[in-house]
């Protein structure tokens, strides 16, 4: 054995897992079905090895950097990375020069892969600009930005933008259970015990970064002290401390999920701010998505508030917009401040009681027909049916109201509470019901 092999050897021992288990080929590679899936774009420009230049644009530890080297390994390019951070003109005129000359001796492309590409200003992006576009080198950027505000638009122009998504924990659990196995790159020659559930909390707590996941098993792994027969027991206390976050009993298909979803609101609904943000807070550290709370929070202020206090379903749909634009972790600030505005405000559920009552009549009742003063008289010959003939418009009418049939059976619906601001509703409400013989 070489001296020259034993130090290549030795040199990628030394490297961190989530290097060493970087794919080696598109059949390793894990998740971003929806650019790398069978008749996908890119998926195709490999397979036929017709790669421009790409811009790779996702979160950390989402494959970007794995990606860019498996394209060149595919296509046969040579390999030339560069960091934006320490980068610099000169560092990138020479990568470019060599390229030109890689290419005039021995014919062979390169890829030039530029990572946190962000961080290059303007000036840097431009040198890029004319040797991209010849197509000499293939640049592959890769950035957690988003490229059509961090980047020129002429490199983006010159360049195809694909956007990886977070992996999802059970992608996440294939690159651990693989990483345990492999014995050339991975953990393979540790005995290591670890229990499904242990995986499973690994991958969630990772966050869809499969960086961070092996970083946690790897360290683990490597600190955990065998017990007999020098097994070493990955279990839920070692991982805790491996990636540093509790294990929170909550699944997201299982009860954990909907025990906690349904005391959340619960909480909000009994008027308890306290208990709310407790289960709020649960969610958010166990890695539920922001959304999906919004969603809940935007219903409970409708079906528990409602009319009580018409500011709640405002101010959830703000929390809803805001969260979604801004992320984590500053998307638990008007999360929660909309879980204790709502908490703390009137409740009514009058609005949602009157709905239900409505589509149960609609589904077992006889269908009223639209009485022929409030159909649409806007539409030629409409007249003629007698369309709109005897309506009276509100606004020409005293306090905007003038007695007239809108249904033709009397139904009440809608029973306003006196709560909040529900009560002026209702105080409004009874006095034109009782004009209009609704009063009984």
């Amino acid at each position: 054995m070489s001296d020259l092999f034993v130090s290549q050897k030795k040199q990628s021992e030394n490297q961190p897992l989530a290097v060493r288990m970087r794919p080696r080929d598109l059949k390793e590679f894990v998740g971003q079905a929806h650019i790398l899936g069978e008749g996908k774009l890119l998926r195709r420009a490999i397979d036929a090895d017709r790669i421009t230049s790409l811009v790779l644009y996702g979160p950390p530890g989402t494959g970007k950097t794995a990606l860019a080297h498996v394209i060149a390994s595919v296509t046969d390019a040579f390999f030339h990375e560069i960091n934006a951070v320490s980068s610099n003109v000169q560092e990138l005129r020479d990568a470019i020069r060599a390229c030109k000359e890689r290419a005039r001796v021995n014919n062979k492309k390169t890829i030039l892969f530029i990572d946190e590409i962000h961080r290059f200003n303007k000036a840097q992006q431009d040198v890029l600009m004319p040797d991209v576009e010849s197509g000499n080198p293939v640049l592959i950027g890769a950035t957690t930005h988003n490229p059509f505000f961090s980047l020129v638009s002429a490199l983006i122009s010159r360049s195809i933008v694909f956007e990886l998504k977070k992996l999802s924990r059970e992608e996440i659990i294939i690159i651990l259970k693989r990483a345990i196995k492999d014995k050339d790159r991975g953990l393979g020659g540790m005995k290591i015990k670890i229990q499904e559930e242990t995986l499973a909390f690994l991958a969630e707590a990772a966050d869809g970064d499969a960086r961070r996941a092996l970083s946690a098993l790897e360290i683990g792994g490597l600190t955990t002290k065998p017990g007999k027969d020098d097994i070493i027991d990955f279990n839920i206390k070692a991982a805790q401390e491996s990636i540093q976050k509790k294990a929170v009993v909550y699944d997201k298909d299982e009860d954990g999920h909907y025990d906690t979803v349904s005391a959340f609101i619960k909480s909000m609904r009994g008027s308890d701010p306290d208990a709310s943000l407790y289960w709020l807070a649960k969610m958010l550290y166990a890695g539920e998505d922001p959304r999906f709370i919004a969603r809940r929070i935007v219903i409970c202020a409708a079906e528990d508030v409602g009319n009580a206090d018409p500011q709640a379903l405002v101010l959830a749909n703000a929390a809803f917009q805001v969260s979604e634009f801004v992320g984590m972790p500053e998307a638990r600030i008007p999360l929660a401040q909309a879980v204790c505005y709502i908490a703390c405000a009137p409740k009514s559920n009058a609005a949602y009681l009157g709905i239900d009552k409505a589509m149960k009549d609609v589904e077992e009742s006889r269908t009223m027909e639209v009485p022929i003063h409030l159909k649409d008289a806007n539409y030629p010959g409409a007249k003629k049916l007698g369309h709109g003939e005897g309506y009276k418009y509100s606004h020409q009418y005293k306090d905007h109201y003038v007695k007239q049939e809108y249904i033709p059976d009397k139904k009440r619906y809608y029973e306003p509470t006196d709560s909040g601001y529900e009560k002026k509703i209702k105080e409004y409400l009874d006095r034109i019901r009782n004009e209009r013989g609704l009063d009984e």
